[in-house]
């Protein structure tokens, strides 16, 4: 059997940010999927301060995958150091360094290095993986570098909001029609289409698309992967297809409570696409007003799908 190789790529880009600034987003990992188009969900399993363990779900040449890492982090030379604990096949070994450098007071350099090796080295696997690497590292930087260059505008394009609606029903009643997704073209009047696959090598990871209406009648388009988390009554999403004012969009199910009564709680992360809230909402249209229809659009359709919710789990512990 052949010998593994490590591979090694490298990847770089400037950001008109300043260098911490740049740092504080790589060092956010849970935010990623916001900031990185490839990251679908980021789970935190422990961290004292330097070092970091991350259960992690992306999309490579349009698969989902999934592993665990390390990361040791260092703020004071800005430099994150990474290894895949549990590498997704057809990995053996990941390991990689996140560098920052200053270029001036608001101009950075971020260098990604990548080290690899695939099992028996075969070519095909090599192949896949160096496409991958390349493609989601590219996006990822592009993104950062985009996003870095409107720093001052971040408070702006960046928005998180939530709804609750209290059930008078267990959470398990709630959780199943939220998992169920492939029902709710029948149950849900903003929902005319949906289409769902569950990967088999993935348990719990759900990929979707699906058509929804909006209050003015007009029909919209997204395409999403979700990660269920039965055990803990949560389901996290991040739409891989978005309508075109948001540049990303990530979002929360969440249900609580016990025998006598629940609540469902939708949380949402949205980036806006400034160059496109004119074409979408006018010309005099400005990140103000994106803000308050997204919050509004969003919000509207998650709250009717959380009252649909509620109806048919207080309906399935009647009958």
């Amino acid at each position: 059997m052949a010998a593994e190789r490590v591979h090694r790529t490298v990847h770089e880009t400037e950001v008109a940010a300043p260098a911490g600034m740049v740092y504080g987003m790589i060092a956010d990992a849970v935010q990623w999927p916001l900031y990185f188009p490839p990251n679908v969900h980021v789970e935190r399993l422990a961290f004292d301060g330097v070092q970091e363990r991350l259960r992690m779900w992306a999309t490579a040449n349009g698969q989902v995958k999934s592993w665990t890492s390390r990361r040791v982090l260092d703020a004071a030379a800005r430099r994150i150091e990474f290894r895949q604990e549990i590498p997704a096949a057809p990995l053996s070994a990941m390991t990689g360094t996140w560098i920052v450098e200053s270029l001036g007071a608001d101009r950075s350099k971020l260098t990604l290095l990548h080290d690899f090796s695939v099992e028996g080295d075969r070519a095909q696997d090599v192949e896949w993986v160096e496409r991958a690497t390349d493609t989601n590292s590219r996006a990822e930087l592009a993104n950062l570098a985009q996003l870095g260059g409107r720093w001052g505008k971040l408070d702006e394009l960046v928005m998180s909001f939530e709804d609750r609606v209290d059930v008078d029903a267990p959470p398990e009643l709630v959780y199943a029609f939220l998992e169920r997704a492939e029902q709710w073209p029948e149950l849900l009047p903003h929902v005319s289409r949906l289409e769902l696959t569950e990967p088999d090598e993935l348990p719990g990871v759900q990929v979707m698309a699906m058509d929804t209406l909006t209050a003015d009648g007009s029909a919209h388009t997204t395409e999403s992967v979700r990660v269920c988390f039965p055990a803990a009554g949560r389901i996290v999403y991040k739409q891989t297809r978005t309508p075109a004012l948001m540049s990303a969009h990530t979002g929360v199910w969440t249900v609580t409570g016990g025998a006598y009564g629940s609540t469902v709680t939708s949380q949402h992360g949205v980036v806006l696409r400034e160059e496109a809230v004119t074409q979408v909402l006018g010309p005099s249209a400005d990140l103000a007003a994106a803000r308050r229809y997204v919050r509004q659009a969003l919000g509207r359709n998650s709250t009717a799908t959380m009252t649909y919710a509620k109806q048919h789990a207080e309906s399935a512990l009647a009958s």
